[in-house]
């Protein structure tokens, strides 16, 4: 019955190039199985996440292999919720993988519960029984574990192994009343207490919860566990190719036998080995200096270390979302990693320059000072404006322009301004020519300080000849400066974001931190929290332009790097998320 003990799975593993390139081994097998007329020549995948939680980014990669597969080679993705476990379980959390999923790009044929197949997985159950394969155990859950064994000991019949299934029947009935008490009773499959899989020693297939679910309500008390659900459910719905992530190696040969024990039931003596579905495993999504977990997420959320599962700082996919990552250019970033048989840590640089090449095409260009000092051109008359031209996209032209207002009193960035500069400081100093984007060329003059020493006003001159696009305008000067009408711009706070944590692998360093102080997770995660992490800047200026645009629009603050709207902004009160810089600076 199954396999010997699983091992890792060996196939040839082939990175997923962008814009094309090798077939990863998953999708070659895709290829060989439908040409061989496997399942009659049908495709069918599922994104089976369970409902308690809010999607992350290792998810991503599984939503783009599944639907993505299934999309381009003709077949179809059902989205079936794991719902098996109703004390962790919310509807809030299945709203958010929805939109999660259609944010991304793509789109489910049908929407399944594991729920669905409640009652089927029960009267299978029952089957089981009555084969002499499963039995009601009286045993605590420390007790069969210590009957397990070990993986080089086999375990130990449980006392109730070999109770008749007249007696098993009544006691499941009984685990489903509501009056059996949680942890008193299991029903285990029979399968061998020797074998080198522990996972085959056994297995609990139902335990009692007694806690009402949120489609089925108050029905069923005695729920099915995950191995007893996973692979059944992709057979009742026809699913030909189950991906999962490596850690279920080795409870393949257990989804085996329970698909051949199903077909069983069901009378498919004769065709055991067609028409089934087959698990295949590929690594999963890791990215240094980042937590995944969504047991430790939902700490954060719960403690309040963040503000919430749409914290931008989290690495959930609504964060990233609200942050202004692209869902083009988190796939493009899955593509490029590929799909392998072996874990690795990714480098975060490596998602940040796939979205900084993503927004370099969709992003609107505007101008934008977040440490303003005041800049006076002298020469310039007072009470006069101009409205300059400014491209919205260089690499979209047909996005067209908008216009931007120049008058005698700016706001330009501090840090672009020094006194007294070295050689190759470009940008404004004393005595030297810069261009103001889309405006003039200057020259600066002077400036005046406080009694402390700081700056609070520099002076310059324009060359009237040199506005863009008049001849004058092709006289080189070094240095380009962006700039904001000081009467003719938006107050705004300003986001900053690094990253979240301050160790490269926060999963392991969590454990270690865990384990040296005996405490909660909650209380290692904050000894590698950055303190850091955000900075939210509320002495802001923006040009009018933003105005017209949609909460979660992407931009490029000229000079600065990609930024988007955040949902928390209004008319009154403009807010802004910092998404990525626009060079690699190795921070979130």
């Amino acid at each position: 019955m199954g396999e010997n003990n699983a091992s890792r799975v060996t196939a040839p593993s082939v990175e997923v190039k962008a814009g094309g390139g090798s077939a990863s081994f998953i999708e070659e097998k895709v290829i060989k199985d439908m040409a061989e007329g496997k399942n009659g020549g049908r495709f069918q995948t599922r994104f089976p996440p369970e409902p308690n939680g809010y999607l992350h980014i290792g998810h991503a990669k599984a939503i783009a292999l599944d639907f993505g597969l299934a999309k381009k080679y003709g077949g179809e993705c059902n989205l079936r919720f794991d719902d098996t476990n109703p004390q962790k379980e919310d509807t809030e959390y299945i709203e958010s993988i929805e939109q999660d999923i259609k944010w991304l790009g793509f789109q489910w044929a049908h929407v399944y519960y594991a729920s669905d197949y409640f009652q089927e997985l029960w009267d299978f159950a029952v089957w089981l029984i009555k084969q002499g394969r499963a039995y009601v155990d009286e045993q605590s859950a420390e007790e069969i574990a210590k009957q397990k064994g070990t993986t080089t000991s086999p375990g130990t019949n449980s006392p109730f192994r070999d109770r008749p299934a007249e007696e098993s029947l009544k006691l499941f009935e009984y685990m489903n009343s509501g009056q059996c008490e949680p942890g008193t009773l299991t029903l285990r499959a029979k399968i061998d207490m020797a074998h080198p899989n522990m996972l085959f020693r056994d297995p609990l297939i139902y335990r009692v919860l007694n806690i009402p679910h949120v489609k089925t309500g108050s029905k069923w008390n005695a729920y099915p566990m995950y191995d007893f659900t996973h692979g059944q459910s992709d057979y009742l719905e026809g699913v030909t190719h189950s991906w999962c992530t490596l850690e279920f190696v080795e409870h393949r040969p257990l989804y085996d036998l329970f698909v051949t024990w199903m077909k069983e039931w069901k009378g498919e003596t004769d065709n055991i080995e067609d028409n089934r579905p087959r698990q295949t495993e590929f690594n999963k999504l890791n990215l240094n200096y980042t937590l995944m977990s969504k047991r430790n997420l939902l700490a954060l959320v719960q403690n309040g270390e963040v503000s919430g599962w749409d914290d931008p700082r989290m690495p959930t996919i609504c964060g990233f979302r609200r942050r202004g990552y692209s869902p083009e250019g988190i796939v493009n970033f899955i593509n490029k990693i590929g799909y392998t048989t072996y874990d690795a840590l990714n480098d975060f640089a490596l998602l940040e320059a796939a979205i900084r090449e993503d927004l370099n095409q969709r992003a609107t260009r505007v101008s934008a000072v977040l440490n303003p000092v005041k800049l006076i051109i002298t020469n310039y008359p007072e009470g006069k404006t101009e409205e300059m031209e400014a491209v919205n996209n260089p690499e979209r032209p047909e996005e067209g322009t908008h216009t931007i207002t120049f008058s005698r009193e700016l706001w330009i960035e501090r840090e672009d301004f020094m006194e007294d500069a070295p050689k190759k400081f470009f940008r404004m100093t004393p005595g030297k020519e810069v261009r103001l984007k889309n405006a003039y060329i200057i020259m600066c003059t002077g400036c005046t300080k406080d009694a402390e020493g700081n700056i609070t006003e520099i002076q310059a001159t324009y060359d009237p000849e040199t506005r863009s696009g008049l001849p004058g305008a092709d006289r080189k000067v070094k240095g380009t400066l962006h700039w904001l009408s000081a009467n003719h711009c938006q107050p705004a706070e300003v986001r900053m974001y690094e990253r979240l944590w301050t160790v490269e692998n926060p999963r392991d360093e969590l454990a270690c931190i865990m384990d040296e102080q005996q405490c909660k997770p909650i209380e290692a995660m904050r000894h590698m929290k950055n303190p850091d992490s955000l900075h939210v800047l509320t002495n802001c200026y923006v040009e009018p332009y933003v105005q017209q645009l949609a909460p979660l629009s992407y931009l490029q603050f000229q000079r600065i790097g990609y930024f988007n709207i955040d949902p928390d902004s209004t008319a009154d009160h403009l807010v802004f998320n910092k998404t990525v810089g626009l060079k690699d600076s190795k921070k979130m």
